[in-house]
């Protein structure tokens, strides 16, 4: 060869047992797969490859964690099982096994349990065969019983002794389930509180056995007394380096609280109030397109510092949204202003309410048009039993009984719309004094 030519680059050994678990290479098709807890997991390599080509058949090792939603008691022997790329029983079976020689398998699920991280949760993983779960259930008590006999047998050690151990061991292990699959610090149903319940009351009640079975007691007296007084003097030394630590954590959360505040009072001025102004500046020829914007401004913000804006995020499904809904699209049309007052608005919009609405807002189109101002009230009240509507205006004023034929907004807009449904409608006007529409619709089924 000559000095010139390029040298290969280098090939990374591979190890046997890699090369024999890896299995044959993947199909043109798609990658290949091996069993796992929670169903097929591809075996291609992860995202970050070591430098160096990569033989053919070649596998690399999932990171071991806890597989939760394919578990029976903590997932470890799911999660060992996806590692290995082999079946979930074999695992349990060697698990099992291990917990014969004198508990060294429970040691070891438990070291695993402690220290293994818990892998997320797979949306696309299907669910677990129950009699794959009964299997591991009964395993469980396999290997439960195995390592308390060979425990006997090996150490001479009595019921006595291992029974606390073992409820002990049976609480925690409830506790810890709980804190694995829950996902929250706190039980999120009535079943979760009582396994939490259960598993402290397992543990506290088999501790108990294990001290009061070693302590004499004719001297558990003076060791509860002194246990008492430590205690005291623990809580005299503690309280004010608490409070304080309380106060602290309070302040911090409320100034987290006001910044939050202040943070939203900003955006919402920045998006609404500053971008209005800056309208108004361009605006500022047009004296009738100001006061349009100008009243806009004033209604959103009333809604928004009062709580309207709750009202309204619902539309119309109340008669208070409706009617500040109806109050805000008159007033960009025609440029009236309207003060609304509306009591018991908090009833759903039915067909009844929709009458009395709909002639409400012909009484406001009339004063826009006819009325000669530019402002008008609105009262609205839902008593229970009567929904009564009033709309006055100051402005010129109409006598009722000169109106001509050919005018159908009192006759039809407001009076047929109301009283075709039980209402009744009063008109008093005055020229040159105003007018007032009262509106009374009884409400259905009382």
């Amino acid at each position: 060869m000559s000095e010139n030519a390029t040298d290969p680059a280098p090939v990374e050994p591979v190890r046997a047992s890699d090369a024999e678990s890896a299995g044959p290479p993947a199909p043109a098709d798609g990658p290949a797969t091996r069993p796992g807890p929670r169903g097929p997991v591809p075996s291609g390599a992860p995202a970050l490859r070591p430098p160096g080509a990569v033989p053919a058949g070649f596998r690399w090792y999932p990171r071991l964690t806890r597989v939760t939603d394919a578990s029976v008691v903590g997932g470890v022997c799911a999660g060992l099982s996806e590692h290995l790329g082999v079946k979930v029983t074999h695992v349990r079976l060697a698990m099992v096994l291990f917990a014969t020689l004198s508990g060294a398998g429970v040691v070891l699920y438990s070291a695993l349990w402690v220290l293994l991280p818990s892998a997320p949760a797979r949306a696309d993983a299907p669910p677990v065969d129950p009699r794959e779960r009964r299997h591991g259930k009964a395993l469980v008590a396999v290997a439960m019983v195995g390592a308390v006999l060979s425990f006997m047998l090996t150490t001479a050690t009595g019921l006595n002794v291992i029974v606390p151990v073992l409820v002990v061991a049976l609480g925690a292990g409830l506790v810890w389930q709980q804190y694995d699959r829950g996902g929250k610090v706190s039980p999120r149903s009535a079943f979760d509180w009582a396994r939490v319940t259960a598993g402290a009351t397992l543990v506290v009640v088999g501790l108990a056995v294990v001290v009061l079975g070693q302590v004499e007691f004719a001297a558990l007296r003076s060791s509860l007394l002194a246990v008492v007084a430590t205690l005291v003097g623990v809580g005299l030394l503690s309280v004010p380096v608490g409070l304080r630590l309380w106060h602290s954590l309070e302040e911090e959360r409320a100034a987290r609280i006001r910044e939050a505040e202040r943070s939203d009072i900003a955006s919402h001025l920045h998006d609404s109030v500053l971008q209005t102004l800056a309208l108004i500046q361009k605006r500022s020829d047009d004296p009738a397109q100001v006061a349009r914007l100008a009243r806009r401004q004033e209604r959103e913000l009333r809604q928004w510092l009062f709580g309207a804006g709750s009202r309204m995020s619902s539309g119309a499904t109340t008669v208070a949204g409706a009617v500040e809904v109806m109050v805000g699209d008159l007033e960009d049309a025609y440029g009236l202003r309207i003060d609304q007052v509306v009591v018991g608005g908090d009833g759903a919009v039915g067909d009844t309410e929709e009458a009395v609405l709909g002639a409400v807002r012909e009484a406001l189109v009339n004063v826009a048009k006819h009325a000669g101002v530019d402002t008008a009230d609105v009262f609205v009240e839902n008593d229970g039993r009567v929904l009564s509507a009033f709309v006055r205006d100051r402005g010129a004023g109409f006598d009722p009984d000169a109106i001509s034929a050919d005018r159908h907004g009192l006759a039809q807009s407001i009076r047929h719309r109301v009283e075709s449904r039980g209402g009744t409608v009063t008109v008093r006007s005055t020229l040159g004094r105003g007018t007032e529409i009262g509106i009374e619709m009884p409400l259905e089924g009382e």
